[in-house]
C-alpha cells in the first residue's frame, strides 16, 4: 500500500516558510521522496502502518495551510500515468517484500 501526503501550505513570512521547510523535512525523515514539490509518497505495509504514519503527521502539521493524505494499492501507484518533459515515463515499481520462511 501507498500514502500519498499532498499540502498546500502559506509562505508568505518567514516564519510560515520556516513551518513549511520543517515539515517537507520531517517527510523526508519519515522516509517520503518526493513527488513534487508539495507531493510526497512512501510505501507503507498495510493499513495499521498507514493509520500510524497518519498519526505521526497529525502531530507534526504546521499550524496553517491544508494537507491531505490518500492511500492506494500496490497496483494503484504502479498503473500511474507519469508525463514529464512532454513525454511518457515508464511504469513505476513497487518495493520488493521481504519474505520470511
Amino acid at each position: 500500500m501507498w500514502m500519498l501526503v499532498m499540502f498546500d501550505l502559506p509562505i508568505e513570512t518567514k516564519q510560515q516558510r520556516k513551518a513549511a521547510t520543517t515539515f517537507r523535512h520531517f517527510l523526508l525523515d519519515e522516509g517520503f521522496e518526493r513527488s513534487q514539490f508539495s507531493v510526497y509518497a512512501r510505501f507503507v505495509n498495510g493499513k495499521e502502518a498507514f493509520h500510524a504514519r497518519v498519526n505521526r503527521i497529525e502531530r507534526s502539521l504546521p499550524s496553517a495551510g491544508d494537507v491531505q493524505i490518500l492511500n492506494f494499492t500496490d497496483r494503484q501507484y504502479r498503473d500511474i500515468v507519469h508525463f514529464s518533459d512532454q513525454g511518457r515515463r515508464g511504469p513505476r515499481k513497487n518495493p520488493q517484500q521481504l519474505v520470511l520462511f
